[in-house]
């Protein structure tokens, strides 16, 4: 493993962005991506022909079955991967044009499998930052609702971290991962089904709070539960590695029948947001 050469290189002429100029705004450019095999040769494509423009500062929601092309899309942006085809940008730049160690330090990730490292809960929550100070840290730890459960442990943030945080419950693990990446101050951040081991009424509240003392990042959420993207500027609805519908809850409603039998196989019903006027043709997609 050590010997090995990653596949994601960077390119001789790379040249670093000045972070403090950097605004978040992501483009897919006719955007196509692919898996390959053992033996390297392509199979089925995972994504074709994405083109989609993320403005600074919006929070965006994926949405779409298992095997849509969620998780390969969002994994393009840190390129952990690189696309087939196409280009992503970020702020007009080639996200294969930037270093990739300071396209990480733009871009952070927090994953459904929330893996923690034997150390301590500061430690694990500074390790993208380690320098950090504390206020850094607890704002990240409150936002992530984590302040609330690590407060009441012994050696609060001083307090031990077994390996893979086996000492945490899965919705404290996930809590700690996002405050994690919260620490970093990020430009993007991508919540990969990051909150799925948490209630409805405590992912409500740490999206809340993120989008209070984060909102200038431009925050995107990968999501099997359609409560999680509910809110959002705009949704992405992936269907068979095809973009079939953008627009926000509103907006999909009304354009999108697989959007609808999403909100009533999972909710039971198409919900009306609490700013929504009741209309006639809300009540007719109702019904």
């Amino acid at each position: 493993m050590l010997n090995d050469t990653p596949e994601i290189q960077d390119k001789a002429d790379v040249k670093r962005v000045d972070p403090a100029a950097v605004k978040g705004r992501i483009v897919f450019e006719n955007v196509s991506f692919g898996y390959r095999d053992k033996q390297g040769k392509p199979v089925a494509r995972a994504l074709e022909n994405i083109n989609l423009t993320i403005e600074p500062g919006e929070t965006v929601g994926f949405l779409g079955a298992t095997g849509s092309g969620k998780s390969s899309l969002v994994n393009l942006i840190p390129r952990f991967y690189d696309v087939a085809d196409g280009r992503i940008t970020i702020d007009g730049i080639d996200v294969r044009d930037i270093p990739q160690k300071q396209l990480h330090k733009l871009v952070a990730v927090a994953l459904q499998e929330s893996v923690l490292f034997t150390g301590t809960v500061r430690g694990n929550v500074l390790m993208g930052n380690p320098k950090a100070d504390d206020d850094t840290m607890l704002d990240a730890a409150q936002a992530a609702d984590a302040d609330s459960f690590v407060s009441g442990i012994p050696g609060e943030y001083d307090a031990a971290v077994s390996r893979r945080g086996a000492n945490f419950s899965g919705g404290q693990r996930q809590r700690l991962s996002i405050a994690r990446a919260l620490a970093t101050d990020p430009h993007i951040l991508i919540l990969h089904d990051s909150t799925s081991a948490l209630d409805m009424a405590t992912e409500a509240f740490v999206q809340g709070a993120v989008e209070e003392k984060f909102g200038k990042a431009t925050k995107l959420y990968v999501a099997q539960r359609i409560s999680t993207v509910l809110t959002a500027d705009k949704i992405v609805l992936l269907d068979g590695g095809k973009q079939v519908a953008v627009g926000n809850h509103r907006e999909l409603v009304q354009q999108s029948q697989l959007y609808r039998d999403i909100c009533i196989s999972q909710l039971g019903m198409v919900p009306q947001l609490q700013d929504e006027p009741t209309t006639a043709s809300n009540q007719e997609v109702k019904a």
